[in-house]
């Protein structure tokens, strides 16, 4: 569904319900599409916990990220 930014601003009530129903709705703004309006899922998956990124993905040095970050913080106190 469509839905223009006058639409958002004066039927508000209306265009949740529709979300809420399991629909999405696009916001035009001056014809143009510019946001999205879509049903709030929660997450069901497990988080991730403790992964490394970027130029620490692939070290050797660290294997598990507390046990790293533990020994940084442990000269502090």
């Amino acid at each position: 569904m469509k839905a223009t930014a006058k639409d958002l601003r004066f039927h508000s009530k209306e265009l949740l319900g529709t979300v809420k129903r399991g629909e999405e709705v696009v916001i035009t703004f001056r014809g143009r599409p510019c946001a999205k309006l879509v049903p709030y899922k929660e997450k069901d998956e497990e988080p991730i916990q403790n992964q490394l990124f970027g130029i620490w993905k692939d070290s050797d040095m660290v294997r598990d990220v507390d046990e790293y970050v533990r020994g940084l913080r442990k000269g502090r106190g």
